[in-house]
């Protein structure tokens, strides 16, 4: 019901077509914030920048917290649910990549161009169609962007938001992707980086002594065995190794980084109690193969994710899937994802991550691109979602409620 009064209300309507008509200069915006380095840990310059669009765009409060997420609220006329809006700063590409945005048959190419350059623009693009709109909404709407989504960034910035932050009650994240699609369920991750280290030598004339290497090459072989279950997905792998200095020396140092997943936070902690063992196995078999203690090994969590699940009548699901039907398109439920939405998440508090609109490809590469045929659906499905969860004034109540 509610979605059937916000689409057949004539601003409703004028603010989707002004979306489509801004489609140009979302996409500008894109390519502007792409090619604003932003690298693990260095997403100071992006968000600088993006702090003074969000203020151009005539939000209160505009802050930029501790943790480097920048962020303002659109008033609501009510006693109604605060949302957060949000797209992450941070790229995986390290300093010094160059992010400069080319253009080739209609598709644009740049490190970081979809992933998340994509989602930081569809936020201005939404706010400023309810700008434009004239539309007030009942609850209060937050609009920023996060810091550190990406690798051992952990999450970081959203931790830290929902940290001081405990009257939000709902959360949407933007991805690119899908328009159609919403991802509800978060997939767990631990990740540990392990060292070994030991005297090293000459392989002629210290042989005897153990080995960085072949303890840490142990252990991997006994990582490989561990059986995880399919249902709820679950899955390990040692990503990189680092280690030795030469062919004929007995390594004194080795190391590996280790990712765990999975969608229930159960599985994941079985799967740990599995894997830290063969560490501590290998590094035992490593000494009394030759007869010492030597060798040590250091093993430092270096990534924590909560796994986290919603129905999918929950209120924000529902939102999400009636926006996408008031479009015209049939809506989807993703599988399990780590997204920002991991947080809120975990915490009990109501979030989906909706697809930017458009069509990416090669993320997470050098050549990573974005086509921008129809991308204004994206920002369209989430202005609706937005709508319908804060409710429009004088129109609709919130489908979002208020937690105590």
């Amino acid at each position: 019901m509610a979605f059937h009064k916000i689409g057949a209300d004539s601003r409703v309507k004028d603010a989707l077509d002004f979306i489509d008509e801004d489609s140009q200069k979302t996409l500008q915006e894109q390519i502007h914030l792409t090619e604003i380095p932003a690298p693990p840990f260095h997403e100071q310059l992006r968000g600088e920048h993006y702090r003074q669009l969000l203020q151009e765009h005539g939000l209160d409060e505009v802050l930029t917290d501790a943790e480097g997420n920048v962020y303002g609220t659109v008033r609501g006329a009510g006693n109604g649910p605060t949302v957060f809006i949000s797209a992450h700063l941070d790229t995986v590409f390290p300093e010094g990549t160059d992010t400069k945005v080319k253009e080739n048959n209609g598709r644009y190419f740049a490190p970081g161009i979809s992933d998340d350059g994509r989602g930081l623009a569809v936020v201005l693009a939404v706010l400023r169609a309810l700008k434009q709109s004239g539309i007030r909404t009942v609850g209060n709407v937050i609009f920023g962007a996060t810091v550190g989504e990406e690798g051992l960034g952990d999450l970081r910035g959203v931790k830290a938001f929902f940290k001081h932050n405990t009257d939000v009650d709902g959360f949407i994240s933007i991805e690119p992707g899908d328009p159609t699609r919403t991802t509800y369920l978060a997939t767990g991750s631990r990740r540990y980086q392990v060292t070994f280290r030991g005297p090293g030598g000459h392989s002629f004339g210290a042989f005897g002594i153990p080995s960085a290497i072949h303890a840490l090459g142990r252990a991997v072989a006994a990582i490989a065995d561990i059986e995880v279950p399919a249902s709820p997905k679950t899955t390990f792998t040692v990503g990189e190794i680092r280690g030795g200095t030469s062919v004929n020396t007995i390594a004194a140092e080795a190391s590996m980084m280790i990712d765990m997943r999975s969608n229930s936070m159960e599985e994941l902690a079985k799967l740990e109690e599995q894997v830290l063992p063969c560490i501590h196995e290998a590094l035992q078999r490593e000494n009394e193969r030759w007869g010492s203690h030597a060798l040590t090994v250091d093993i430092q969590l270096v990534g924590d994710r909560p796994a986290g699940e919603q129905p999918q009548d929950a209120a924000i699901v529902q939102a999400a899937l009636g926006a996408t039907l008031t479009m015209g398109f049939n809506p989807g439920l993703d599988e399990a994802m780590s997204t920002d939405s991991n947080v809120p998440i975990s915490l009990g508090i109501p979030a989906v991550t909706l697809g930017g609109g458009g069509s990416p490809a090669g993320m997470h590469t050098l050549s990573e691109s974005f086509d921008p045929v129809n991308a204004h659906y994206g920002v369209q499905r989430t202005f609706l979602t937005l709508l319908g969860l804060v409710g429009v004034d004088g129109l609709t109540e919130p489908l979002l409620n208020r937690h105590e």
